[in-house]
């Protein structure tokens, strides 16, 4: 009895003195940070008031000042999906010769989403930058899974390039045709919403 005893005694010593020693030769501090921070983007809730123009230059002041030779640039995003020379073949995406202008999921050939044909209505400058801003908020159900661009000035370099895709380019717009149409598209982004929810 005194051996089986006395193996029982070691062994719990055993276990006990290994527990101890994990602590102190594996010993945890807790961290001030974590050491690699994850950035979650937390989307904004829905107060049902209008939504708040974003600060900096108008539409029409970027695309004033936007180059085409740039908008090039930005376009090799575009190119894995797209292409742009007249007459050219659909892609992933439709061919965008002369998109700026033109109606909406009309390029022939190309077999468009049933949100995107119901958007209706032509591919306007400010449609152009609220679609290449987060095209799955502009039109839910678009087939594009492009993330989009955040920063202004690319969208409107992009926009500036496709404008030079046509032998007639489209006018650009004036400080306040930008201002009025934005406000157009707050109020219909607003009833589409409202029209969700009841």
């Amino acid at each position: 009895m005194n051996k089986i005893a006395l193996a029982v005694l070691l062994t719990l010593l055993v276990v006990i003195g290994i527990n101890n020693l994990g602590e102190i030769v594996f010993h945890e501090e807790e961290l001030e940070a974590n050491a690699y921070p994850v950035e979650v983007e937390m989307a904004a809730a829905d107060t049902g008031e209008e939504a708040v123009a974003e600060e900096g230059p108008s539409l029409a002041a970027l695309l004033a000042s936007a180059s085409a030779a740039d908008g090039e640039k930005v376009f090799k995003k575009c190119k894995a999906c797209h292409t742009a020379e007249e007459g050219g073949k659909n892609g992933t995406g439709p061919n965008l010769w002369a998109i700026v202008g033109r109606d909406k999921a009309s390029h022939e050939g190309f077999g468009y989403s049933d949100a995107m044909t119901a958007k209706g209505g032509s591919w306007t400058y400010e449609d152009l930058d609220h679609f290449l801003t987060k095209p799955k908020d502009f039109i839910p159900g678009t087939k594009m899974a492009f993330a989009g661009l955040k920063k202004g000035t690319d969208r409107a370099e992009l926009i500036a390039y496709l404008r030079s895709l046509s032998a007639t380019p489209m006018d650009l717009p004036a400080v306040e045709e930008v201002a009025e149409k934005a406000a157009e598209v707050v109020d219909d982004a607003a009833e589409a919403v409202e029209s969700e929810v009841h």
